[in-house]
């Protein structure tokens, strides 16, 4: 019996059935990298768990097209609208173009989601091929009545909209009589850059025409006009980060909302954050942990994404070395383990059903995780059924289970001569040196030497 899908949608703040808009096809649309800089380990849990999503979606027979933007203008260091453009900032940091910095970490993010077993989207979205979609999109906006100037942008007024904030539950009474900051000709705290002037006498590195004047994308506009332009007015699921609840996202629903009539998306999921110290991880903090970190140290990408599956994606996770040292002798053994097991059986159709009723309940991992213990004891179904079985699983934990070697290493010189003449003394029936022999290799080390010939 099929299990049904649930997941958590945040719009409603509960749980809901899933039913795709279109019979056997899923839109997804998710937040992807800002690329002013590398990608730290918790921005990964977010992309991780997106993944996850998604091989869920086609666990249940869903073909899904799959959306995720790269974020290479607009993104300011300020959720106010106020600071510098975090690509330019980037690129007075490295001392790169901001068109060369986008290259570099687009291609280094794109390294690091192969390493993890991330799956490629449908289409790799970049705001800068998309200004056009973005201008058509704000000049909709300003036709419908939902725009003012100011003189360093165009901005969204968030108060011709009784509903806005929907999705984070904002206060919008409170954070006026409570803002305590300068918000400049903003006319509320919740306000927003649609599209951004370039500064008097200044020449961007990544600037534009437009009917407004010279000047670069707002970050919300170019979620709302790629995900309208490649999956349409209303799709299936928007994903992100925690974070991007209260403003990101929030100002993308009110931006299609006036464009368009839809909040975009029928279901919004978001990843919790991954803790370090108990703090949230995040390049602002000046140190943060690569996927390269793990590496340098001598961890295998994937014990990472095997410590992300430990923890439901709606739950906040601590990293701590000790915690990935677990997962990566846990996978490990998972790995040795399913090698060992002879293959040639069909899948079981008890614990296939278990799978579904574990991974379709909001996406529940770790639970999952757990059958897959139970099938590698050894002592539940039989040993080829299981193998089959943990095959099917690992489509959805992205492992690599069945592409795993054992690791072959090179025995040494020393040792070979060893074992060549252990063999040279068995085979002339010396039987007293060979067993000499035999005691010199154990005391080498942990070298199997397999006899070539038996006494």
């Amino acid at each position: 019996m099929a299990l049904p899908l649930t997941l958590y949608d945040n719009y409603a703040r509960s749980l809901r059935r899933f039913q795709p808009l279109k019979a056997g096809e899923v839109g997804l649309y998710t937040c992807g990298p800002t690329v002013y800089d590398y990608q730290h380990i918790g921005n990964f849990r977010t992309f991780l768990f997106e993944d996850l999503l998604k091989r869920v979606l086609e666990w249940n027979g869903y073909r899904v097209r799959h959306i995720m933007n790269i974020t290479d203008v607009g993104h300011l260091t300020s959720d106010a609208d106020t600071g510098e453009d975090k690509m330019e900032k980037g690129a007075r940091r490295t001392g790169k173009s901001a068109w060369e910095i986008a290259k570099l970490y687009t291609e280094s993010f794109l390294e690091d989601m192969h390493a993890l077993r991330i799956e490629d989207p449908t289409i790799l979205s970049r705001a800068t091929d998309h200004i056009p979609e973005q201008i058509a999109f704000i000049a909709d906006i300003e036709k419908n009545g939902f725009t003012y100037r100011t003189s360093d942008g165009i901005y969204f007024d968030t108060s011709k909209q009784p509903d806005y904030g929907y999705l984070a539950r904002l206060d919008k009474a409170g954070l006026e009589a409570g803002r305590r900051v300068d918000v400049g000709e903003k006319k509320h705290a919740t306000d927003f850059a649609l599209w951004k002037f370039s500064p008097p006498g200044e020449k961007r590195q990544m600037e534009w025409d437009s009917p407004w004047g010279v000047g670069f994308p707002g970050w919300h506009i170019e979620c709302s006009a790629m995900a309208q332009r490649y999956l349409g007015d209303y799709f299936d699921i928007h994903c992100g980060g925690e974070d991007h609840i209260p403003v990101h996202h929030t100002n993308e629903i009110a931006q299609t909302e006036a464009r368009v009539g839809t909040r975009l998306a029928n279901f919004w999921m978001h990843g919790y954050f991954l803790l370090q110290s108990d703090a949230k991880m995040a390049k602002s903090a000046g140190e943060f942990l690569r996927l390269k970190s793990l590496i340098d140290r001598g961890y295998d990408p994937l014990a990472y994404r095997y410590l992300c599956l430990t923890a439901h994606y709606r739950s906040q996770l601590n990293f701590t070395w000790d915690a990935l040292d677990s997962a990566a002798i846990a996978l490990e053994r998972m790995r040795k383990g399913f090698y060992a097991l002879p293959g040639g059986g069909a899948g079981d159709g008890g614990y296939l059903e278990r799978f579904t009723g574990e991974i379709n309940d909001d996406l529940n991992l770790p639970r999952a995780l757990a059958l897959a213990w139970e099938l590698l004891r050894g002592d539940v179904v039989d040993l080829r059924v299981a193998k089959t079985t943990l095959t099917a699983f690992d489509r959805v934990f992205g492992l690599g289970l069945a592409e795993w070697q054992p690791r072959e290493e090179a025995i040494p010189e020393a040792v070979q001569a060893l074992a060549a003449a252990r063999s040279a003394a068995r085979a002339a029936k010396q039987w007293a040196e060979a067993d000499r022999l035999r005691s010199e290799l154990h005391g080498v080390g942990r070298w199997k030497i397999v006899p070539t010939a038996t006494r």
